[in-house]
């Protein structure tokens, strides 16, 4: 850890200058900043920044999609029938499960949270059925699903994704209202938690965050019950682009979370890697740098190169890329050298675009414990023909 400024903890090695930027503006707006160990520049607030407000909320922190987080479980199917089935495990996971922008679930999911009052309010009103097509959609980007093994020969399942449309839209119609401008290095957009528009912005934030709960246990369940044709044992889930309000330094503040897993002492996170990478389950355990960053961590290994940078320029009149830094055939070897069953993805998603996530971890180690790791079998994500026009 070192200190940026006046008192900006700040986690990993290089660090990211334009993000070092972004999270100098949050502080001045914040009563508390830091940035994780996998930061990398977003919209307005850096993607691993935790940004914290006595009597505010930050819509351009929590971001647009509101909500994102891991979900992982554990199951009592037999590694190497996985293993000798992965291809066709993969084949019915991509074939099942909806990958990629604006697509529906071919099984409408019902659930009560279709039965708030919630969605009364204007910013989410006509939403609703495009929400419920969406539930259990995975979308894409770097959201995916993930059959791991781990050290004891346990079989586990991963997702990553979020509130989907659902969540896009609410954070636009928020930032909207607010007057926050749409461009990268932007003044995050800062408004009273107790105002009119600060207390609805929280009540719609947490419907979508019960939507991507609900989206994720809906994937988990059904790959691992429907596809796996195994047994649920435990689950770990947490949000990593949300707020909460909470006790720091003696003080109940609203802690803004965007791309960082919330870590208290004894609290346990499933962080992913790249396609090509272990994942964890971890454990926070507290102390003195737990409490610089507001008890939180790392959501995932980190950027070291923009979409545009690993994959080309897209030409959308082609959906074709040009220029990057990273081949379909470099990104195939790494994952064929690791034995990962691949479906969808493309370069921009390779692991070469990732830091490392054991390097990353290491910059968290006296505020985290690793219980679990995780070695991806198989990784499903959207195919390169979907463009994501989404910056986090």
């Amino acid at each position: 850890m070192r200190i940026i400024g006046d008192d900006i903890p700040v986690w990993g090695d290089p660090i990211d200058p334009e993000a070092i930027k972004q999270i100098m503006n949050c502080r001045r707006t914040a009563d508390w900043a830091a940035m994780m160990a996998d930061h990398h520049k977003g919209y307005a607030v850096p993607i691993g920044g935790v940004v914290a407000y006595r009597d505010s909320i930050s819509p351009s922190g929590v971001g647009y999609d509101i909500a994102c987080g891991n979900k992982a479980v554990l199951t009592d199917a037999y590694l190497p029938d996985v293993k000798k089935h992965i291809e066709q495990i993969m084949d019915d996971i991509y074939s099942n499960i909806s990958f990629g922008i604006g697509q529906k679930n071919n099984t409408i999911v019902e659930h009560e949270l279709f039965d708030s009052e919630t969605w009364k309010h204007r910013a989410v009103s006509g939403l609703k059925e495009m929400a419920r097509h969406q539930l259990g959609t995975v979308g894409s980007g770097n959201h995916y699903v993930d059959i791991f093994e781990d050290e004891n020969d346990n079989v586990w399942v991963g997702v990553h994704f979020g509130s989907r449309g659902l969540g896009h839209k609410t954070a636009t119609f928020f930032l909207d209202a607010g007057g926050a401008k749409d461009e990268m290095d932007a003044m995050p957009l800062v408004i009273p938690a107790t105002s009119p528009l600060g207390e609805d912005y929280l009540e719609c934030m947490k419907l979508a965050g019960q939507y991507a709960y609900a989206g994720r246990d809906w994937v988990c369940k059904t790959v691992a019950e429907d596809i796996l044709g195994a047994n649920i044992l435990s689950e770990v889930h947490n949000h990593h682009n949300f707020a909460w309000r909470e006790s720091h330094w003696g003080e109940d503040m609203w802690v803004v979370r965007k791309g960082a897993t919330p870590a208290f002492p004894g609290q346990l996170g499933f962080v992913g890697g790249s396609m090509g990478d272990i994942s964890v389950i971890l454990e926070g355990i507290g102390g003195e740098e737990s409490n610089y960053s507001l008890n939180s961590t790392v959501h995932g290994a980190g950027r070291v190169m923009s979409r545009t940078q690993a994959a080309g320029k897209m030409n959308y009149k082609t959906r074709t890329r040009s220029g990057g830094q990273v081949t379909k055939e470099m990104m195939m070897d790494w994952v064929n050298r690791e034995g990962v069953t691949l479906r969808g993805a493309d370069t921009d998603e390779s692991p070469q675009a990732y830091k490392r996530l054991p390097e990353v971890l290491t910059h968290h180690s006296s505020s985290v414990n690793i219980l679990h790791v995780l070695k991806p079998l198989g990784v499903a994500m959207a195919g390169g023909e979907v463009v994501d026009p989404y910056k986090d």
